[in-house]
């Protein structure tokens, strides 16, 4: 993912100063490259180190794993210790995935946006990255076991590192930092739109469904999709 946004951000950041001169409809944000070519750098600075943080840490063996007990995990999470589905999971990456390209193509539906669409990619290539830096800043620094780990399945995926990875929910948050930002930027190029209520409350829905399956697949419990939603729709939003 980080490989996508690092080659869609020359693109973007070019087409963002053609665009920003050949549209007479004035956009609600300003961009420069000599800013946010520093800040998009920085981004993926951030994401590369905690993502090799967490890859440096070593997973469970199977005697730590032995001494997990669903006692252990806080009653507000403890419901879902021990979940864990295949299915859930390849549902919540079919909605995660996806969403990451299809809403900011949505955007693109718009003729005051399109208008500005080099502009807009370049600040979705921020969000998102915002979100990964955040997300893997903290599975770098703070391991959890995850919610399958209380229970008997996850094979050979139990003693690896990224089972350790469940603070916070990463698919959450940045499903909501896509369908949050998509949303924001419909409303300020669209101020009025009768479309706005059902653009919001789709871009509320589609992450909380994520989180929902992500629950459901052992991969993170309750507050860790809390945090991640709140994360992703705050940096999506500002």
């Amino acid at each position: 993912m980080k490989q996508l946004f690092a080659a869609l951000v020359t693109g973007a950041l070019g087409l963002s100063s053609v665009s920003a001169t050949a549209q007479q409809a004035p956009s609600p944000y300003r961009t420069r490259f000599a800013v946010d070519a520093p800040i998009v750098a920085g981004e993926l600075a951030v994401s590369g180190f905690g993502l090799y943080r967490s890859m440096q840490r070593s997973g469970a063996t199977n005697a730590e794993l032995a001494t997990l007990r669903k006692e252990d995990v806080p009653k507000f999470d403890r419901f879902s210790a021990g979940y864990y589905s295949e299915r859930a999971q390849l549902t919540s990456d079919l909605l995660c995935y996806p969403t990451l390209a299809i809403a900011p193509g949505l955007l693109a539906l718009s003729p005051a946006i399109r208008g500005h669409y080099g502009q807009t990619l370049v600040l979705y290539v921020q969000t998102v990255l915002a979100a990964d830096a955040l997300f893997t800043t903290s599975i770098g620094n703070l391991p959890r076991y995850r919610p399958f780990l209380y229970g008997p399945e996850g094979g050979d995926l139990r003693n690896g590192h990224i089972a350790t990875n469940s603070f916070f929910a990463g698919h959450t948050a940045h499903t909501a930092a896509a369908t949050f930002f998509a949303a924001k930027v419909f409303h300020d190029f669209n101020p009025g739109s009768p479309a706005q209520p059902y653009v919001w409350g789709a871009a509320a829905v589609v992450p909380a469904a994520v989180a929902y399956f992500r629950i459901e697949a052992g991969k993170h419990f309750l507050s860790d999709n809390i945090v991640g939603y709140a994360v992703g729709a705050t940096v999506g939003v500002v």
